[in-house]
């Protein structure tokens, strides 16, 4: 059970923002800076899941994704971003992400997409809440707090 995951964003206050959300759920964090270097940290690292932007330097989002998923078949990956077009949504989906999780990160959000990725990657280890709700939708995994847009 690998419970290592790797944080690929360019901004530094994102990766440290979901570094302390995942390390205080008990979830070891490795940080890749910008796109250049994932595919890197994902052969050395071997993480269980990665949550992955869209939108940076060097390389973008979708461009990593694709060559995490040319390594790895197997790769789990969770868009984490602040790019909500649906157009979006369904480029990545077809690309082979897990999931999505919009920017600004809500924590409960953050932890209960990572937990309800792991049916395909850790076992049936999902979290439920009366505030949240893991819902699958065209394919995406969604986790939601019952406000609009979230």
């Amino acid at each position: 059970m690998n419970q290592k995951i790797l944080i690929v964003d360019d901004s530094a206050l994102s990766r440290r923002t979901l570094r302390r959300i995942l390390e205080s759920a008990g979830y070891e964090a490795v940080e890749a800076d910008y796109g250049m270097t994932a595919p890197e940290m994902y052969f050395l690292e071997k993480p269980g899941l990665v949550l992955l932007d869209l939108v940076m330097k060097g390389m973008y989002g979708l461009d990593v994704l694709v060559k995490l998923r040319e390594m790895d078949q197997e790769a789990r990956v969770v868009v984490a971003t602040a790019d909500i077009q649906s157009s979006t949504r369904k480029m990545v989906d077809e690309a082979g992400a897990l999931g999505f999780i919009n920017k600004p990160f809500v924590p409960e959000q953050v932890i209960a997409a990572v937990e309800a990725a792991p049916a395909a990657l850790w076992g049936p280890r999902l979290a439920w809440s009366g505030l949240e709700r893991l819902a699958w939708r065209g394919g995406w995994l969604q986790a939601a707090t019952g406000r609009p847009g979230r």
